[in-house]
């Protein structure tokens, strides 16, 4: 693993231990030589990770929409930053950089980053392990959701295993080493997105 995607809120949420824990998981990439790919702000819990990571002499790329630069959140410090027109190009430029996703806490917007990344997957648009880091039981109610999607008919068991989670961020960096995404519903390409 190259670089690693860390998806999580702009905000640093109500309970210290999310920074606490964005903070070391930007530490230890950085301390084990994987880059951080990351949405390119300053604030809250990415700020935390692109932080860390460059204490630790990591190599952190910002890729942030114009809109966000203009807004003044854009991190300065990022080893590269990269300037997109839409949130859409963030994400898939995130992903092309990226041999994998780590999620932390976060709001709508690490959602979205979330679900998009598993949607890709099944559809086979990429293989690469998303990952949550769980902490203190934040994603607890979403994964019984999406455990309750595959009774329900919603979503093929193979494809909920393509989820890893875990409360260790080792366990989880062992999980995307030995990781084999299920098979996709259809082989798409980029321009069927």
């Amino acid at each position: 693993m190259n670089r690693l995607a860390v998806y999580c809120g702009s905000s640093p949420g109500a309970d210290p231990i999310h920074g606490e824990t964005a903070a070391m998981v930007g530490r230890t990439l950085g301390e084990r030589g994987i880059g951080v790919v990351y949405g390119g702000g300053r604030n809250g819990l990415m700020g935390k990770v692109a932080d860390a990571a460059l204490a630790a002499g990591g190599e952190v790329i910002g890729v942030i929409p114009e809109a966000l630069v203009a807004a003044e959140v854009a991190h300065p410090g990022c080893t590269r930053l990269e300037t997109v027109d839409t949130m859409h190009e963030r994400k898939a430029r995130m992903t092309e950089l990226s041999d994998g996703f780590i999620v932390l806490p976060g709001g709508i917007g690490t959602m979205d980053e979330l679900f998009e990344a598993l949607s890709w997957a099944q559809l086979g648009y990429h293989a690469k392990p998303v990952g949550i880091l769980e902490v203190g039981g934040f994603y607890a109610p979403l994964l019984a959701f999406l455990d309750g999607l595959v009774p329900a008919g919603f979503l093929r068991e193979k494809h909920r295993r393509n989820l890893l989670v875990s409360e260790c961020l080792d366990s989880l960096l062992g999980q995307f080493r030995c990781f084999t995404a299920a098979p996709p519903l259809a082989k798409v390409t980029r321009r069927d997105l």
